[in-house]
């Protein structure tokens, strides 16, 4: 069995839910309707590029110049939940789900290096490989013996990833894993060519220059610290038929007001508005609503406050919880009452398309009842002997998360004897605390980097280096197990047993889930083509034309 830390992008709480334009698979149909007029995309980010070393990268915005700029197995369609082929032009799986054979495309790198399975090779070995102190090797899980490299008792040689020739691959896995494909699509798997690793040294992805690419376009102008890059077309891309943009003018904006004026005065092609703004604009023309994966939680700490470790409390805390008053009198931006824990959309049932959020709800686990939280917290107050509590909450210091904190204090401070301190801190320091356990409760979100269920419960595992409020169900435990390493190549079954294990963390109300982060977007309706993905990288502009 492997064990997977976590995968997860994390995010301001107000930034997490990315929004996209709106999707289109047929890139040839579209290319009819379009005009002479210069393709030319003006496109804003909540923050800068940290590094354009895939090994290396962390972080939201570094995975979507990825994205863009470079390619791997597979790319993402439908939202993240299907894949299409890229760089490989066909590929192989054995009846198990253990061994995927591929054979790549004709296809070369900026600099007209073929691009070669040994590529993939060394890009794979490279991550895993401590020597390289990749945050996100463990990602590589999945893979044979990706864990026992990362940890040093194996050489990177061992990875279960080899090269027969040039064109062909072999992959094999330490156990059926039903969401690879979609792995093989992240940017983490995508290959490398070891010339230009060697070449630029410790400064390898430190700059636009210092890289070379495999995708649609071409990162330019980025030298290492900017707030505003370049994409351009990349002439060398296998697809270039395909990609009708020239150039993607990229800004990071870091107040929404000057985001505004420049999308008002045509500089900006889009721009994602939160808060007031986001409540100001919600039925603009060009508005556009987006629900991300992310799912924003509170959690209670049994293991600093011993009454959280009844039920009953931690049920009335839940009670007291309005989350139609939060999504539309406090957030104002679309955002969803949460249904459950995962969330609406991240994943569908292969035969029938059922979705498993709206198929898995525990509905006492996120109704408000009052009257009803009331008499739950008197029985669990008397059943754990306290008379009174004093709890911090924990939360980041931006606007929409102190107002969210405020909402919370009001509500729990409606149970008789709860008395609630609000403490906003930095999100870096947040983490930190909460990583720590040094919390009594929290405002936290999570957000997922591919479409299946797993990436969410996992995070309730008893060992899991994120489940950090104590809660522990050794039957969720045993579910999650086998899910990995029994029944990765039985959807049915595996569905099943994650719709289980949902029930079983919302019936013991392991969390309290708040609502499913939204943005909202104004996109001038130009813009046609540009493919969303809810999960992980949010925007693909392989598509995306100017009409």
């Amino acid at each position: 069995m492997f064990k997977l830390k976590k995968w997860t992008l994390m995010l301001p709480l107000a930034a997490l839910a990315l929004v996209a334009a709106g999707c289109s698979s047929n890139s040839s149909s579209s290319s009819t309707s379009q005009s002479k007029k210069a393709q030319t995309l003006n496109w804003s980010e909540i923050s800068s590029i940290v590094t354009n070393d895939p090994s290396m990268s962390t972080d939201t915005v570094s995975f979507q110049m990825m994205t863009n700029t470079q390619e791997g197995i597979y790319r993402l369609t439908d939202k993240g939940q299907k894949t299409q082929l890229a760089l490989a032009k066909k590929v192989t799986t054995s009846k198990d789900g253990m061994t995927y054979n591929v054979t790549l495309r004709n296809a070369k790198w900026s600099n007209g290096d073929p691009i070669t399975a040994q590529d993939f090779v060394y890009s794979w070995q490279r991550t895993v490989d401590p020597k390289t102190k990749a945050t996100d090797a463990f990602y590589f899980a999945p893979v044979k013996n990706a864990s026992a490299i990362i940890k040093g008792t194996k050489p990177a040689s061992d990875l279960g990833i080899k090269a027969t020739d040039s064109k062909h691959l072999t992959i094999t896995l330490e156990n059926p894993t039903a969401y690879f494909k979609k792995m093989l699509a992240f940017p983490l798997y995508y290959p490398q060519n070891q010339k230009t690793v060697e070449k630029y040294g410790k400064s390898y992805g430190t700059t636009s220059s210092a890289q070379v690419y495999s995708g649609p376009f071409k990162l330019t102008k980025w030298n290492g610290a900017s707030d505003s890059w370049t994409l351009v077309k990349n002439p060398e891309y296998w697809d270039k038929k395909n990609v009708k943009l020239s150039k993607v003018n990229e800004t990071v904006i870091k107040d929404v007001q000057t985001g505004m004026n420049l999308y008002q005065t045509n500089k900006l092609d889009s721009i994602v508005l939160t808060g007031e703004q986001a409540a100001a604009h919600l039925n603009d023309k060009d508005a556009i609503k987006r629900l991300s994966s992310n799912m924003t939680r509170v959690d209670l700490n049994q293991k600093q406050v011993p009454a959280f470790k009844n039920l009953k409390i931690r049920q009335a805390f839940s009670m007291v919880v309005d989350r139609n008053a939060v999504t539309k009198n406090v957030l104002k931006d679309g955002s969803k009452p949460a249904l459950g824990f995962v969330p609406i959309g991240l994943q569908t049932n292969q035969k029938t398309g059922a979705d498993f959020a709206q198929t898995t709800q525990v509905k006492s686990a996120v109704a408000y009842n009052k009257a009803k939280a009331k008499k739950l917290f008197a029985e669990g107050m008397k059943e754990s002997g306290q008379s009174e509590l004093n709890l911090t909450l924990l939360a980041d210091d931006a606007d929409v998360s102190k107002q969210v904190a405020e909402y919370l204090q009001g509500a729990f401070e409606s149970l008789p004897h709860v008395k609630v301190t609000i403490k906003s801190i930095p999100k870096a320091q947040r983490l930190q605390a909460m990583m720590s356990g040094n919390y009594d409760m929290v405002v936290t979100g999570w957000q997922s980097i591919f479409a299946d269920a797993y990436n969410f419960l996992d995070v309730w595992i008893s060992n899991s280096g994120y489940n950090t409020s104590g809660y522990k169900n050794t039957k969720l435990d045993q579910l999650l197990s086998k899910t990995e390493t029994k029944y990765g190549n039985e959807p049915q079954k595996r569905w099943t047993m994650l719709q289980d294990a949902e029930k079983i963390l919302m019936n013991d109300q392991g969390t309290l889930p708040l609502y499913q982060a939204n943005n909202l977007q104004l996109l001038r309706p130009t813009v046609k083509g540009v493919s969303f993905n809810p999960n992980g990288t949010p925007y693909d502009f392989k598509t995306a034309y100017i009409k």
